[in-house]
Parts: C-alpha cells; sequence; structure tokens
C-alpha cells in the first residue's frame, strides 16, 4: 500500500521496479564502495514518509561522495532516479582540504525509498537505527537483490 506521499510522486513518476528491490540496489551499491553498517528497513507499516529506509556509513568525506555517486548511477542503471540528494556540498567546495570534516549525513529522496549516509559519529549521534526500531530489517544478501 503506497503512502499519500508516494501516491503524488509516483504521479509523476512510475517506478519501474519494486520500492523493496530499488532499496536493495540501494544498499548493494554502497556495499560496492566499501559502505560500513548497511541497513535496509522496512517502514511500510510504520510511515508515510517512505517505504524504506537505507542506512550506511562511511568514513571519510571522499568514500561519502563516492557511495553517493554508486548509488545514483545503479538507480539509473535500474531505470530509477534520486529526486534530490541533501547534505553533499558544491563540487568546488568539496576540493577544499576543510570540507572532509563537515560532511557528516547526505540523504538521498529516492521517492519511495530514503538513502541515509553517515560518517561514524553522526550515525551514533542520530541512531535512526534506534528511532525506527520497530521496523523490519530487510536481510542484505545476492539472493534477495535476485528477488
Amino acid at each position: 500500500m503506497s503512502s499519500p506521499v508516494n501516491k503524488f510522486r509516483e504521479a509523476k513518476f512510475i517506478s519501474k521496479i519494486s520500492s523493496q528491490r530499488k532499496a536493495l540496489i540501494a544498499a548493494h551499491a554502497a556495499l560496492e564502495k566499501q559502505a560500513e553498517g548497511v541497513v535496509v528497513m522496512d517502514l511500510r507499516r510504520l510511515s508515510s514518509v517512505a517505504d524504506f529506509f537505507v542506512i550506511a556509513t562511511a568514513a571519510s568525506h571522499r568514500q561519502l561522495q563516492a557511495i553517493t555517486e554508486q548509488v545514483e548511477e545503479a538507480l539509473n542503471q535500474s531505470g530509477e532516479r534520486v529526486w534530490h540528494v541533501e547534505g553533499m556540498p558544491s563540487p568546488l567546495a568539496s576540493r577544499s582540504p576543510q570540507r572532509d570534516d563537515g560532511l557528516s549525513w547526505v540523504l538521498m529522496d529516492c521517492a519511495d525509498v530514503v538513502v541515509h549516509l553517515f560518517n561514524p559519529p553522526a550515525r551514533t549521534f542520530y541512531q535512526l537505527e534506534r528511532l525506527w526500531g520497530d521496523a523490519p530489517r530487510i536481510p542484505i544478501d545476492s539472493k534477495t537483490l535476485s528477488a
């Protein structure tokens, strides 16, 4: 069952794949760039914000950028798109060495899936897994991606 927010988004763009498959594609893309602690949370019965959260940790600013780009590319190859990205600096600002400490959380709005990429201190601080503790976790393995 789609949420009211997702119905609005679906009117603009019809997804070619299920929201669970989209979340698993994003999770696998993050793992391809060595993201740590990757979790897929099923929010369908808990929230109208999104059907799934994908949460992952990156060790550095550069890795956060690489994971963000990999997730976007993987979704594009599946015929999906990222609607909006919050938290990424402009390409010019990212060349500054001081930016490495400032980037702590990237949020990727993929319509019915929201990808949260954190540096370790931000993930510990925000504790999204604890906040959404009632959400079932979806296993991330090659069998779930091919399903």
